[in-house]
């Protein structure tokens, strides 16, 4: 499974982050229907052949800092374990380039935010709904460009919003820390959290290799796992960019597509989903639809 954020209240702009209540209701279902494992574990045992029946295991990407406030107290609560993948650059008062955006067309008071000069649209904002559909288009329009390209745009953004303040929701290294603490994992997710597939080999590598050595000096520990970023295989990511993940020392990666992972998936593009219904029947059909799919990637 992967999430990214767990909050206090619910978020009008993003109905589907799950709230500290919800999130505990979520595990409890998933507690009751599967055995639970740590990430590392379950590699081990999938390709030993010693995996029990209805194995899962729980990720969060990115490193908010509600990863450890609110999400490790649940987990740790209800005797379960997850992995969280960190991208180091943005620990100790970073902002990752969609937070931005976000907070920016968030707090705007202007009636409208028009980027037709940037190469993007006119969109009103005038209510939740409306800044929910600007800000998925903003994020969209801008997810791919050059890491460059992007800081520049989204310098333009937040300047035709009305220059709202960054805000700060990542991790500090101490509650990296706490998280093992916890009795949970932490693992690797480049630096700066960029599209890898838009970087030449060499940048690719010093982005995921240096993750690893910021966590590893951080936590004193080795850091055996990593998720790339936006995860789509062939699209965010290449098979070169899974080869550097093997050299530098991981023994297993996460992407983003969907699927239930067998001995035949290769270890470096394990599949990862999450359902997002609010009942336990749909919820419940969802994981098992994913259970199903067979788009994993082969090794």
């Amino acid at each position: 499974m992967i999430f990214h954020r767990v909050l206090a209240h619910p978020d009008p702009l993003f109905p589907e982050t799950p709230t500290a209540e919800e999130f505990e209701q979520q595990m409890r279902w998933v507690r009751s229907w599967f055995q639970v494992l740590p990430l590392r574990e379950a590699v081990e045992r999938l390709y030993a052949g010693t995996l029990p029946a209805r194995a899962l295991s729980i990720s969060f990407d990115d490193g908010y800092a509600d990863n450890e406030a609110i999400a490790a107290p649940i987990l740790r609560r209800l005797g379960l374990t997850a992995t969280f993948f960190v991208s180091t650059g943005f620990l100790d008062g970073g902002c990752m380039w969609n937070d931005r955006v976000i907070e920016a067309v968030r707090n705007s008071a202007a009636p409208d935010v028009d980027l037709r000069s940037i190469g993007l649209e006119q969109w009103p904002l005038r209510d939740d709904t409306q800044r929910r559909q600007a800000i998925l288009g903003i994020l969209a329009g801008i997810k791919r460009l050059e890491p460059d390209r992007r800081h520049t745009v989204v310098g333009d953004i937040v300047e035709a919003t009305g220059g709202a303040q960054a805000p700060s929701p990542m991790m500090q290294p101490a509650q990296v820390r706490n998280l093992r603490s916890l009795g949970m994992d932490v693992g690797a997710h480049t630096v700066s959290h960029p599209i890898l597939a838009r970087l030449d080999p060499g940048a690719a590598r010093s982005e995921i290799a240096g993750s690893k050595a910021d966590l590893e000096r951080i936590l004193g520990e080795p850091v055996p796992l990593f998720a790339y970023p936006n995860g789509v295989p062939d699209q965010d990511y290449a098979a070169e960019h899974a080869a550097i993940v093997r050299e530098c020392g991981f023994v297993a990666a996460v992407s983003t597509a969907w699927g239930s992972a067998t001995r035949r998936s290769d270890p470096f593009q394990l599949p990862r989903f999450t359902p997002w219904d609010r009942t336990s029947l749909r919820y419940g059909v969802r994981m098992l639809h994913n259970l199903t799919r067979t788009e994993s990637i082969a090794s």
